[in-house]
C-alpha cells in the first residue's frame, strides 16, 4: 500500500514537474525571446524584410535573389547577384553549395558557363571578372556581391538605364558595407538594396 502511494506521489510529481516545465519554457521562454525582439531588433526578428516604395515586400535583405527574365536571361537594368546552388537558386528551404572540389568538371564547366554569360552581358574579359560573380557561396543565399563585381556592372547598367556612369558609381560606393565589427569578412554590397536604390534614382 505504501509503494503504491509512493509511486502515485511520485508520478504526480513528474506530471506536474513536465506541465510546469512545459508552460515555463515551452511557451514563456518563447513568448519572452520574442517580445525582446520584437522590442529590441524588430527588422532582424521579422525576418529583414525590404520593401518598396509602395509598402510590398520586395524580398529579404539576408536572401540572395534572381534578376533575371522568365526565361532565366539576366536583366541588364539591373545588378546580378552572385550564382546559387540553392536548388533552382536563392531557395531558403533547400540552402546549399555545389560541394564540389576545384578540379570537378561540372562546376569548371558552370564556371565557365557563367564567365561566357558575363563576357556577353558586361563586355569584359574573362581575367577582370571576380571570383564571387561565377562561383555560388555556401549557403547559396548570399544576398552581396563583392565591391569589385558591382563596380564592374555599372557601365552597362548606366548604359541600360541611360544614366551617367558615375552616378551609378557613386550609388555602388554608398551602398557599400564595410567589415562587421572592423575585421570580419570584406566590404560587399547588398544587391537588393542597390537595385532599390537604383529604381528610386531612375524615378
Amino acid at each position: 500500500m505504501s509503494t503504491t502511494r509512493t509511486t502515485l506521489r511520485t508520478t504526480g510529481v513528474a506530471i506536474r514537474a513536465l506541465l510546469l516545465f512545459t508552460v515555463v519554457l515551452g511557451i514563456g521562454y518563447m513568448l519572452l525571446i520574442t517580445a525582446i525582439g520584437q522590442l529590441v531588433l524588430p527588422a532582424q526578428a521579422n525576418g529583414s524584410l525590404v520593401k518598396d516604395a509602395d509598402g510590398a515586400v520586395v524580398g529579404s535583405s539576408l536572401i540572395g535573389q534572381s534578376w533575371t527574365d522568365a526565361d532565366g536571361a539576366p536583366l541588364p537594368q539591373y545588378f546580378q547577384s552572385r550564382p546559387s546552388a540553392a536548388g533552382d537558386g536563392y531557395d531558403a528551404a533547400a540552402s546549399s553549395g555545389s560541394n564540389y572540389g576545384p578540379k570537378n568538371e561540372d562546376l569548371i564547366a558552370a564556371i565557365q558557363e557563367r564567365q561566357a554569360t558575363i563576357v556577353d552581358l558586361d563586355g569584359v574579359a574573362v581575367d577582370d571578372i571576380p571570383a564571387d560573380a561565377v562561383t555560388a557561396s555556401g549557403s547559396g543565399l548570399d544576398p552581396d556581391i563583392s565591391v569589385d563585381y558591382a563596380l564592374l556592372q555599372v557601365p552597362r547598367v548606366a548604359e541600360e538605364r541611360d544614366l551617367d556612369e558615375s552616378a551609378v558609381r557613386d550609388l555602388v560606393e554608398q551602398n557599400v558595407k564595410q567589415r562587421d565589427l572592423g575585421f570580419l569578412g570584406e566590404p560587399r554590397v547588398n544587391v537588393l538594396e542597390l537595385n532599390q536604390a537604383l529604381d528610386a534614382l531612375s524615378d
